[in-house]
């Protein structure tokens, strides 16, 4: 599972995911994307989940990139304690994901079997997707 190696404070306030995504909302790498329409915490369990049903559906053709990282550590106190004593123990990490921000891409692959690995991938995930294609994609 994805997780950040080192981290300055080892809990975090809550925020608010207000607005659409300022960074990652443009394609980089691939011809074929995945965009998330709603806000979203997704988990680092979510994001293998997806990535595993895409690369197996593509059989490890082409490639594929992950523009999210879950680098905010989410707390949970046990079961059945009560209130107060302070904030609970680091029980995951997330990804915070604003509309428009582009959660995988592939290439190297058919547009046919890219669409279906993406829908594959998005069926894993707790977010709204549509599919994008690069605008410059000819079908080569």
């Amino acid at each position: 599972m994805l997780q950040p190696k080192k981290t300055k404070h080892r809990k975090t306030f809550k925020g608010r995911m207000k607005g659409n995504a300022q960074r990652g909302a443009e394609m980089a790498f691939g011809s074929f994307g995945l965009k998330a329409i709603d806000p979203v915490f997704i988990t680092s369990r979510q994001i293998e989940a997806a990535r595993i049903a895409a690369t197996r559906y593509m059989k490890r053709e082409g490639q594929l990139w992950i523009r999210i990282f879950p680098d905010k550590p989410i707390t949970k106190k046990p079961a059945e304690v009560r209130m107060g004593k302070g904030k609970g123990a680091l029980d995951h990490w997330v990804a915070v994901v604003r509309p428009g921000r582009i959660l995988f891409e592939l290439d190297g692959v058919s547009q046919e079997i890219a669409k279906e690995a993406l829908r594959l991938a998005a069926q894993k995930l707790p977010v709204k997707c549509k599919i994008i294609t690069r605008r410059d994609y000819t079908g080569a």
